[in-house]
């Protein structure tokens, strides 16, 4: 299942380049939960950036990006959904893309804590908050921890829950050795192994018959290269080893799970057709012939099953 991927990861590990720089923005020096467009400060004063389009008193929509992306990756939905009369909000994660390249704090438990920090300070509430991937670890793990009235619904796209790593206790999961191979591949050459993804199994363009697009890699490279290393690598193990089996279990809010079936990122039988039995509230969409990259090859289907569920 992950032979594709791992050439690749093993293509990029052969090569010998060493770590970018990780200091690209300076820490801020401003009060917790302070706003100065287009950043919020953390608890911890790490600026993390953000999007923040339509009218105030509008619906809101909260994005999270996937590995090791940033914001930009959902362009095509916020313009939809801003369209479609929406706020909609997306934000850099720390560490990735325009937020300060932090060196510590890449773990899931800060990632949402940060979420709670831009929540409060642009005052969201009943908020449908949307993850992608790494994004819906995030989402999952904020939305299971969130003030009451912040969160009206939640949406876990190609989501990494409940747990990709192979464990004891999850032995239908990813071999930790693919995951070796990912920081293998980071470490040697970071910006070949970010062409070797989006060029192959990460949009299904490694499928005969696939319809490449070079601007959807190239946009990929761009966002990834943008990001910290340090960050980016800290992240392999969160998403890859974080359990959200508790966080799936304890949220109350309705739930819309989407996933491609031909997946080879986040393969669904352990992720998807596992979270959905964790829920409470719960309803699974899959997309036959679908990748990870669904969002972005197929957006029209994809945003109409979103629209569709929040409008209900």
């Amino acid at each position: 299942m992950f032979k594709l991927l791992t050439s690749a990861v093993v293509v990029a590990a052969s090569l010998s380049l060493g770590l970018a720089p990780a200091n690209a923005h300076s820490q801020s020096t401003a009060n917790e939960g302070e706003t100065t467009a287009p950043f919020v400060t953390t608890r911890d004063g790490t600026r993390i950036f953000y999007k923040d389009w339509g009218a105030k008193t509008a619906k809101q929509i909260v994005f999270h990006h996937g590995w090791p992306l940033s914001a930009d990756d959902w362009d095509n939905q916020m313009l939809f959904f801003l369209n479609k009369g929406y706020r909609v909000i997306a934000l850099d994660r720390r560490g990735h893309g325009r937020s300060d390249q932090t060196y510590s704090g890449n773990d899931m438990d800060t990632y949402a804590r940060d979420v709670a920090d831009l929540a409060k300070a642009l005052d969201l509430r009943d908020a449908v908050h949307i993850g992608h991937s790494t994004g819906g670890g995030v989402v999952a793990r904020y939305v299971a921890n969130s003030e009451p009235g912040r969160v009206s619904k939640a949406i876990l796209i190609a989501a990494v829950t409940p747990i990709m790593a192979k464990t004891d206790t999850n032995p239908g999961g990813i071999p930790v050795e693919v995951f070796d191979g990912f920081r293998k591949a980071l470490i040697a050459n970071r910006a070949q192994f970010y062409l070797d993804v989006p060029s192959g199994p990460f949009y299904g363009f490694n499928r005969e018959g696939a319809q490449v697009s070079q601007g959807m890699i190239h946009n990929w490279w761009r966002q990834g290269m943008l990001g910290g290393a340090k960050a980016q690598y800290d992240s392999i193990k969160a998403f890859s080893e974080t359990d959200f089996t508790q966080d799936l279990k304890s949220i109350e809010q309705p739930v819309l799970v989407m996933h491609g079936e031909d997946d080879q990122i986040v393969p669904i039988g352990n992720t998807a057709r596992e979270a959905i039995k964790l829920l409470k509230n719960g309803t699974l969409l899959t997309y036959e012939g679908l990748s990870h990259g669904l969002f972005a090859t197929h957006p029209e289907r994809i945003n109409a099953d979103i629209l569709k569920f929040i409008e209900q």
